[in-house]
């Protein structure tokens, strides 16, 4: 039975710091390249023009608190309102307002995706072992749950649809929805669900594996004294030669 030797619970944390923060970096990067392309500044510019006009028509402010509309007077209510009517029935600024949600969207999905890929992706695959910048600095690796060294497929999927997908987006996804009035309680009561998951998950398992090492099947270790095996043939003809070691030694 070969022994687990999981990494230290300080280096990990260390080295998920360590690569969130470059990830922060290259995700923001990739959005402001992303914006520059897209011309999200130039929609922004549009809606802010149009804002400006109707305020200009009506000789108000539209930038209000509930607590100063429900400061104005009745005629200035009335007036207040009929100048959203009127931005509200602007298509330039409906369609401005519809195209920053839609590449906000775009934006925070690729860009976040980009970063994932290049830093938990590709460096993995180019230093071994599963590790990361922060991995490779703090001498921990990830392999299989069975001791054979991660494949490709296995990390693209950790990437992707572990950290990525359920770990990232979907939170990222309900708190934009919360900042844009989509969504209430229901979606910060999702994001503590899930955040309550993640945190049973690294006290009550062995390994104190996330989300995505559940979904591929993963463990983090310490490098310098886990053995991995590079297939699962070699993981069985080691377990065949200790078990006959140990009859031998049983015999004599």
């Amino acid at each position: 039975m070969l022994d687990l030797q999981k990494a230290n619970l300080w280096k990990r944390i260390s080295a998920a710091l360590l690569d969130l923060i470059l990830l922060f970096i290259l995700a923001v990067g990739a959005a402001l390249l992303l914006s520059y392309m897209l011309d999200y500044d130039g929609y922004a510019k549009q809606l802010e023009d149009r804002y400006t006009a109707v305020e200009r028509e009506y000789g108000l402010s539209l930038d209000l608190t509930e607590e100063e509309y429900n400061a104005l007077s009745e005629g200035e209510r009335e007036a207040y309102d009929k100048a959203l009517n009127a931005l509200n029935e602007d298509q330039t600024a409906a369609y401005a307002y519809g195209m920053m949600i839609n590449l906000s969207f775009l934006m925070i999905t690729f860009s976040i995706l980009i970063a994932y890929l290049l830093l938990e992706f590709l460096v993995p695959l180019l230093f071994g072992n599963g590790q990361t910048f922060g991995k490779k600095i703090f001498g921990i690796a990830v392999m299989q749950s069975d001791g054979v060294r991660l494949s490709s497929v296995l990390l693209f999927a950790r990437t992707v649809l572990g950290k990525f997908a359920v770990e990232t987006m979907v939170p990222a996804y309900i708190i934009l929805m919360i900042f844009l009035g989509f969504l209430g309680f229901g979606g910060t009561l999702l994001i503590g669900i899930l955040l309550a998951v993640q945190l049973f998950l690294f006290a009550f398992t062995k390994g104190h594996t996330l989300i995505h090492d559940k979904l591929s099947q993963t463990v983090t270790v310490d490098l310098a004294s886990q053995m991995i095996f590079d297939t699962r043939e070699e993981l069985v003809a080691y377990k065949t030669k200790l078990h006959k070691e140990q009859i031998d030694q049983i015999e004599s």
